[in-house]
Order: C-alpha cells, then sequence, then structure tokens
C-alpha cells in the first residue's frame, strides 16, 4: 500500500495536463483580446470608408 502512495505521489502527468491547460487557455484569451481589439479597429475604419464614398 505504501509503494502505491508514494508512486501516486510521484506521478506528475495530472499536474502537466494542468499546467497545459492554463497555458492553452491564457494563449485563447489573449487572441480573442486581439481579434476583439482588431476587429473594433476595421469596424471604424470601414465606417471611414463607408462615410467618404457617399
Amino acid at each position: 500500500m505504501k509503494a502505491i502512495f508514494v508512486r501516486f505521489l510521484k506521478n506528475e502527468s495530472g499536474a502537466t495536463a494542468i499546467e497545459y491547460g492554463l497555458i492553452a487557455t491564457g494563449i485563447a484569451i489573449a487572441i480573442i483580446a486581439a481579434v476583439n481589439g482588431v476587429g473594433t479597429n476595421l469596424s471604424g475604419t470601414f465606417s471611414t470608408i463607408a462615410g467618404s464614398l457617399k
């Protein structure tokens, strides 16, 4: 029983998977924020162009 408990404590595969998940979440949030910012800027640019064409 002690050997199983020691092996469980040494196993870090679950912690590594959680760390990768947190990194992927952080990257996804950064991408969403960047795309949202670019989308807002593009909307303003297209509005300006549309106003100039009228």
